[in-house]
């Protein structure tokens, strides 16, 4: 008997003996060996399954002219649909889009400059603030008299 057949997904002495060392040892250890062993044999069946949603998936967006900002960015997506009116109206309408993306990203940057500059004028007046009433309180405390009683004065 090789090691493979002894690690095989079933109720097997040496499953259970790795199942019950992986609880002891980290709990998530022993769930995981549960698992292969309730479901190791499906194993190529979920493989296939996950690949074929991935291909289908992939298979969805292929035809929709979708791409990556890189590829955006750097032209790296040269597709042609055969139609050269259909590939002309797509260039523009990229070409338009992508002004269109510019112009939200300045006005973006604009928008932050805005907020920035109303924050530090905000801190500005709450800081003023801060200064007048310290001043104030320090111009009250000069001009009262000293009323504390420092104790009994001797002459000597």
């Amino acid at each position: 008997m090789s090691h493979t057949q002894a690690l095989r997904p079933g109720w097997t002495p040496l499953t259970i003996a790795l199942m019950v060392l992986g609880f002891f040892v980290f709990w998530p250890l022993g769930l995981a060996m549960l698992a292969y062993i309730i479901w190791g044999d499906r194993l190529p069946e979920f493989r296939r399954n996950a690949e074929g949603v991935r291909d289908d998936f992939k298979r969805s967006f292929s035809g929709c002219g979708w791409q990556s900002r890189r590829e955006q960015r750097w032209g790296a997506y040269q597709g042609h649909s055969g139609n050269s009116a259909f590939d002309d109206y797509r260039a523009a309408e990229l070409k338009r889009l992508d002004e269109e993306r510019r112009k939200l990203d300045e006005e973006r940057a604009e928008f932050e400059t805005f907020v920035r500059n109303l924050r530090r004028a905000r801190d500005q007046e709450e800081f003023d603030r801060f200064k007048s009433d310290r001043d104030a309180a320090r111009r009250n405390n000069n001009n009262t008299p000293d009323t504390r009683d420092n104790g009994p004065v001797i002459d000597l």
